[in-house]
């Protein structure tokens, strides 16, 4: 444990000795600890887990605000995008099912979505009317 004389000598630096430890929290007094109410983010990192750090500074977001920052993450929009995309495949599959059990002339004849699922309505509809016949 250190006393407040001591400092972190045995730590690998990782800055030149021209900069300052705490350069990359901003250099001057522009989002530094004191501008933040109590101890800045940098500090808390060599303190707390790396993960903390950021628990911590996210915890004053609203809901609303943490959602939008977790799904502007590169690694969120390409699992939202694979898992849209293999949607939006089994919808065409399920689709094109639909189509090979409806009656058209031609029979190879190429249905939108909506044609598809009027023809289907119509297509269960005349075959309630011939079982109640």
């Amino acid at each position: 444990m250190l006393n407040s004389d001591q400092t972190e000598i045995d730590l690998p630096p990782t800055h030149s000795e021209s900069e300052s430890i705490f350069s990359d929290c901003g250099g001057g007094r522009t989002g530094s600890a004191e501008d933040a109410g109590g101890v800045g983010l940098c500090a808390q990192s060599r303190i707390t887990e790396p993960g903390e750090a950021v628990k911590k500074d996210l915890q004053h977001l609203s809901r609303e605000e943490r959602r939008r920052r977790r799904r502007a993450t590169a690694k969120y929009r390409t699992a939202h995008a694979t898992r849209e995309r293999i949607r939006v495949e089994a919808f065409n599959m399920a689709f094109a099912e639909l189509r090979k059990l409806l009656p058209t002339l031609p029979p190879d004849k190429k249905l939108s979505k909506i044609e598809i699922l009027r023809l289907a309505i119509c297509y269960i509809s005349y075959l309630n009317h011939v079982l109640d016949v």
